[in-house]
């Protein structure tokens, strides 16, 4: 009989911090995926709003790794506020982080424009290890590495991966953890000699700072003004700067010169490239149709009506077993418990709250995944160059569509990515119109409506006409938006220049992992940040639905008790009761004093309670219609849409009627109900004019269209 011999796990006796840098769409972020996989956090940089992705991971049985994928850059020569992240880390000038290891990852088959990059980090002296990604893509374009000549030329490791089929990752985690234990050494000679430019001024400031290699002596000379160095030693930098009449960019433009001479050694030496007349890659192909000046926008429009129609088709299913889930809870604790008001509130607040949130999570989970796959296929950044030229005739730029696309998501984080947009009238023009845009906090909203009002039906048998409607309300706001950008770009009076370039990224097959991660990352901050306010709203809207002025409620029971007595009026006395109470409630008389405004947009006073609870956030429109319909209901097992689809007017007409939903979800596609954007917008812009007047206008234009809608359908 044999025995199993269990050995002890070896703890890991050693943690190093790992830098992820490289260029944008080099693979960087694939690779940090790859090695921290749920172990990641994402928050944002010490005193910026940078994205900061952090995670954790195991690079051999004795040295664990805490990990940062460092903002992409494509050289040591900052311009944006992300690249001077990096750049701080890498110039060893950040006092929160600090790495024992940089990785710089180099994508394969742009090899001699990421390899800028990669000399400039060698020259620095920092312990380094190169890993190429896309290897694949470089086979395909006819494009064959040297690995082990590419190691010898740089005097750095070099390792072949594909974080997406985690192929190379064991080799790499080695070939860091011999770089942590020293065995791997910064190489000796400089890529080129960086002395040369500045000799004597290079020895002054390495008086200073005595451990830097030359090339950060020269980015001392350079950038010292970003840096936090005391008042003295800046002194000091700037008299050896005026002492020895260096020029910054003489010298960068010296230096761009001869790296791109030693790279152009290194590319025939080590790298096999066909000639470029020879065949014409898929990618190129495919953007040809993709980016064409008529088809490009026909496909882009199919694109997004098919992405609506999964929205629905995909998510009513799971929408009606939570619905009916919440319905089957309501019904039974009805039957079981006491009618007390403790039993009323855990009804019609808690479990009618609960119920106006788990039920949009499908919705919300679909629309972002299917968002993510553009954005991994590379399909996401052809939308930007496709619409620039639509953008310039506007006011805007292609850069502007990043934040407009980022507003379909959430304003508050769209408005803020707006920063990377250098033009000052563009971005503000920008952020203006960034809130038209439907967000996920509408998508809740505009589903509820549109299954009340839009028949159930499809164009040629396979076109869901809901899908179509909601496809609308998108572009509806888009068009708007477009055409308040044109007309304020005569008003805002400031003149600069701005120029478009963008990196298209190869087309690459999606990252399921990542596609599930951000649904249910996404699914997770709407149930919880959403999830508080609609809770909150919902409870304190059971108060003001269930109590009132003492004088009102009490007219109510007396009318009631008239009722009771009398014979014809008996049968309907519960029901006309609650309505009553309902009616003369707090929350009913808030309502009945925005009825004569709202009235010509086909609103009620219900409806007026939902426009007001909804300004602190759109979704909390359904939880209100969950807790206005529950309160005072005797049958608790009906669907909220079902009860909606039965509401009434004083003149017995029906309420949810199609001219009035319509003109709801138009309203709700223009008004500004949003107080996080508007205090964002604040804080962007630094003055309460912007809010006021992005206020003003949305609410302008969202009375006048709804009022509009709702007499063209009635």
């Amino acid at each position: 009989m044999g025995y199993l011999t269990l050995r002890p796990h070896k703890v890991a006796t050693k943690s190093i911090h790992i830098a992820l840098v490289g260029n944008p769409n080099s693979g960087k972020t694939s690779l940090f995926n790859c090695l921290t996989g749920l172990n990641q956090k994402v928050g944002n940089f010490p005193g910026v709003t940078v994205d900061k992705k952090t995670g954790s991971t195991s690079i051999s049985d004795t040295i664990s790794a805490h990990i940062i994928d460092l903002p992409g850059t494509y050289s040591l020569y900052p311009k944006r506020l992300d690249e001077w992240v990096s750049y701080k880390v890498m110039l060893g000038q950040d006092k929160d982080i600090t790495a024992d290891v940089f990785v710089v990852v180099v994508d394969a088959s742009n090899l001699k424009r990421n390899l800028l990059f990669c000399s400039q980090l060698i020259d620095l002296k920092k312990p380094l290890v190169l890993a190429l990604t896309m290897v694949d893509l470089a086979k395909k374009k006819g494009i064959k590495i040297d690995i082990a000549e590419l190691e010898r030329e740089l005097g750095i490791p070099v390792v072949s991966i594909n974080p997406r089929k985690h192929k190379g990752i064991p080799q790499l985690k080695k070939i860091i953890d011999q770089t942590a234990l020293q065995l791997y050494q910064a190489p000796a000679r400089n890529f080129i000699e960086n002395k040369q430019f500045a000799v004597a001024a290079v020895d002054d400031i390495k008086n200073i700072f005595p451990s830097i290699s030359d090339y950060a002596a020269v980015h001392m000379l350079i950038n010292h003004e970003g840096f936090d160095l005391g008042v003295a030693t800046q002194d000091n930098i700037e008299t050896i700067e005026k002492k020895y009449e260096f020029n910054a960019t003489k010298t960068q433009a010296n230096e761009i010169l001869q790296r791109y001479g030693r790279i152009k050694h290194i590319m025939q030496v080590a790298v096999s490239e066909p000639d470029p007349l020879e065949r014409t890659l898929f990618t190129d192909k495919l953007d040809n149709l993709l980016l064409h000046r008529r088809w490009g926008y026909l496909i882009l429009l199919a694109v997004l009506f098919l992405l609506f129609q999964c929205v629905f088709l995909l998510a009513q299913y799971p929408m009606q077993w939570i619905e009916i889930l919440f319905s089957s809870i309501s019904s039974g604790l009805s039957s079981l418990l006491p009618q007390v008001w403790w039993s009323d509130l855990l009804i019609n607040g808690v479990v009618a709250g609960l119920s106006g949130i788990f039920i949009f999570i499908p919705q919300i989970m679909i629309l972002f995944g299917l968002i993510t796959l553009l954005e991994d296929t590379g399909y996401m950044a052809r939308i930007s160059f496709l619409t620039d030229r639509l953008m310039r005739t506007v006011g805007l730029n292609g850069k502007s569509v990043m934040p407009l696309i980022s507003g379909f998501a959430c304003a508050v984080p769209a408005i803020m990515s707006a920063r990377s947009i250098e033009n000052r009238k563009e971005r503000l023009l920008t952020i203006l119109i960034t809130p038209l845009m439907s967000c996920s906090a509408r998508l809740p909203v505009y589903t509820i409506l549109i299954g009340l009002v839009i028949p159930n039906e499809y164009l040629l048998g396979v076109l869901s006409l809901k899908g179509l409607v909601m496809m609308g309300l998108y572009l509806l706001g888009l068009v708007v938006g477009l055409l308040v950008a044109y007309i304020a770009k005569w008003f805002i009076r400031i003149k600069e220049r701005s120029f478009f370039i963008l990196e298209l990224p190869t087309y690459r097959s999606p990252r399921w992992n990542n596609v599930v991660q951000t649904m249910i990352g996404k699914a997770k901050i709407f149930v919880i940040d959403a999830g508080k306010v609609i809770m909150v709203i919902s409870l304190i809207l059971w108060a003001l639905s269930s109590f009132g002025p003492k004088k009102n409620m009490a007219e109510a029971e007396a009318q009631y008790q008239k009722e009771k007595t009398e014979t014809t009026q008996a049968a309907n006395a519960d029901k006309n009761y609650q309505a009553a109470k309902l009616e003369n409630s707090y929350a009913g008389l808030i309502g009945k004093t925005m009825e004569p405004a709202i009235q010509p947009l086909g609103f009620d006073w219900r409806i007026g309670i939902a426009l007001v609870t909804s300004f602190a956030a759109r979704e909390v429109f359904v939880g209100t219609m969950a807790t206005l319909y529950s309160v005072g209901e005797d049958d608790k097992g009906l669907l909220l849409s079902d009860k909606m689809r039965a509401a009434k007017r004083k003149d017995g007409t029906v309420l949810f009627s199609l001219a009035t939903g319509i003109s709801l979800m138009i309203f709700y596609v223009f008004a500004m109900q949003c107080m996080s954007t508007l205090a964002v917008t604040r804080r962007e812009t630094k003055t309460w004019k912007w809010p006021i007047v992005q206020f003003v206008y949305m609410t302008s234009i969202a009375y006048l269209m709804s009022f509009i809608a709702y007499q063209l359908f009635k």
